[in-house]
């Protein structure tokens, strides 16, 4: 969805939307209706008869254009303060596209499953071998890792992935983290930089700790040779789709190579790697995850010092 002005320029949009046009919300607000039309003027006359007949029109199989090509939709567009209501409806193929990936996901879960508790097990035969208590703290720390991935395919073959939310203390979620970064044979320092005063947040926190596992491990492959992990709160932040008063910022930083400027636009995209190697799937999980609890994910980059930001709203 989205809102346009008398004008015809986009000026609120909700996630949905941005998603569905690779684009993040500042890539999108501000923009004019003839620059979503992959076959102009046909937006910009519905949109103008909507406005002049004061009724919905719709378009039928229209073509946008969006940062993964164009795309075909339906799209309404009904008059609304003074403004039009942008509604867009993906067609049966962009839907079946998405529904194919969701199956494809589905089955890795299914096959994951005996792996995981093959390797719970071996970890659980280390454990009662070693004698030194940080050996056998990572062994634990396998066994707790696998416990999590294995409940996470678990959700996604149940439940669809919904998030589980309770309070939580996101500083314990962060030193997760960092034992498991530390962890890594790719392992850097990790300074801390907490405000103590946070109160708890209610999040899903394994959710969470895989978004922030997904930004610590895309700062280690970017080179980088130190980690910073900071948070704050946030007064009156500017989140998507919504206005709230205070917002948890969970900031990862790393004087890495930074984000090359041709992948800044579509970074959080599907499949969009600035490694060979890359599968591009990290920092979308943490955009989804972000959004999933009403935030945002966000960036600023440049080389030497690239930071990552998660914003999450916190009750009242």
């Amino acid at each position: 969805m989205a809102w346009i002005d008398g004008d015809l320029v986009l000026q609120r949009v909700n996630p949905a939307l941005c998603d569905w046009l690779g684009q993040g919300v500042a890539g999108v607000r501000g923009l004019s209706l003839d620059a979503l039309d992959a076959r102009p003027p046909q937006l910009a006359e519905g949109a103008r008869r909507a406005l002049r007949e004061e009724r919905r029109v719709w378009l039928r199989e229209s073509r946008l254009r969006s940062v993964l090509g164009d795309r075909t939709a339906d799209v309404a567009l009904t008059p609304q303060d003074g403004g039009l209501l942008l509604e867009l409806l993906p067609c049966a193929g962009e839907v079946a596209a998405g529904t194919r990936l969701t199956e494809t996901l589905r089955g890795f879960a299914h096959e994951v499953r005996g792996p995981l508790a093959g390797m719970r097990g071996a970890a659980q035969l280390l454990q009662r071998r070693l004698e030194g208590s940080a050996e056998r703290e990572l062994a634990q720390l396998v066994i707790d890792e696998v416990d999590r991935l294995a409940a996470l395919s678990e959700r996604l073959l149940v439940s669809g992935g919904k998030p589980r939310l309770a309070m939580h203390n996101v500083h314990e979620i962060l030193e997760r983290v960092a034992a498991l970064a530390t962890a890594d044979i790719a392992a850097v320092p990790i300074r801390r930089d907490y405000d103590p005063s946070l109160p708890a947040v209610r999040v899903d926190a394994d959710r969470v700790q895989q978004a922030l596992l997904n930004l610590v491990h895309n700062a280690q492959q970017a080179g980088a040779t130190c980690l910073s992990l900071r948070t704050r709160i946030e007064r009156d932040p500017r989140l998507p789709d919504r206005g709230v008063r205070r917002a948890l910022r969970i900031e990862v930083g790393d004087d890495g190579c930074g984000v090359p400027a041709e992948l800044a636009q579509t970074l959080f995209e599907p499949l969009v790697s600035g490694r060979a190697d890359g599968h591009g799937l990290g920092l979308a999980i943490a955009r989804e995850i972000a959004h999933e609890h009403g935030g945002m994910l966000a960036f600023t980059s440049r080389p030497g010092a690239t930071w990552f930001s998660l914003l999450l709203p916190v009750g009242e």
